[in-house]
């Protein structure tokens, strides 16, 4: 196994970014079978992507396999994990507890993926001294003491659209520089501040759009 120290002054490109959680999720599931060493094929054929691909990616970390042995599955996990900030402790704030605020907050994978969170925060004083996931929900008031005090810069949203650019903002007030947007709402933040949104319905559009073509026979047209 050969290795050297990633240049700090290139950035590794978005679309490599966006895939090396899917290669650390793969090799946690060899690891987790037993597997010790692996080629980039096995590797590749796991994470659903070809190796060429792969090992261009893998090429931007600066870590490389042995020929004929293949990649060390630990010491490539630990690789990655490094380089995509895993090998720390994040506090995240939830705001927005919802149903789908509920799942994200008994969602256990967070805690095993390096992610801990310390609040979840809701406007509706209903929902105020709920226990969700061991956590007390808490006012939306309390959103930047909260962030202060666990040094929080990671912030997901999970509120209804109309409420959405509102929260954003507030959580970029406080000093938060990433959110997860789950609402069905396009933010506007400023510059240096990352937002990464997840619409549900849209995938499962998209998903649809997919089921309609496997439907149309040769030579049909789907009529709009």
């Amino acid at each position: 196994m050969t290795a050297r120290t990633p240049d700090s002054s290139r950035d590794i490109p978005e679309a490599t970014v966006a895939r090396l959680p899917v290669y650390l999720r793969a090799l946690t599931g060899l690891a987790e079978g037993g597997t010790t060493t692996c080629s980039s094929e096995e590797l590749a054929a796991t994470a659903g992507v070809n190796s060429a691909k792969l090992r261009k990616d893998l090429s931007h970390l600066g870590s490389y396999g042995t020929r004929g042995v293949g990649y060390d599955v630990e010491y490539l996990r630990y690789q990655i994990a490094r380089e995509i900030g895993l090998t720390q402790d994040w506090p995240v704030v939830i705001v927005g507890i919802g149903n789908l605020g509920h799942a994200l907050a008994n969602y256990s994978g967070f805690r095993s993926r390096g992610f801990r969170v310390v609040a979840l925060l809701d406007a509706d004083t209903a929902r105020h001294d709920e226990v969700v996931a061991g956590l007390e929900v808490r006012s939306f008031e309390d959103l930047e003491s909260i962030v202060s005090e666990n040094a929080v810069s990671i912030g997901v949203i999970a509120t209804p659209a109309v409420a959405a650019q509102a929260v954003a903002d507030r959580m970029v007030a406080a000093g938060i520089t990433s959110i997860l947007n789950f609402a069905p709402a396009v933010l506007t933040v400023p510059d240096g501040v990352d937002v990464r949104k997840v619409d549900l319905s849209i995938e499962l559009q998209i998903l649809a759009y997919h089921e309609q073509r496997k439907s149309v026979t040769p030579g049909s047209e789907v009529v709009s």
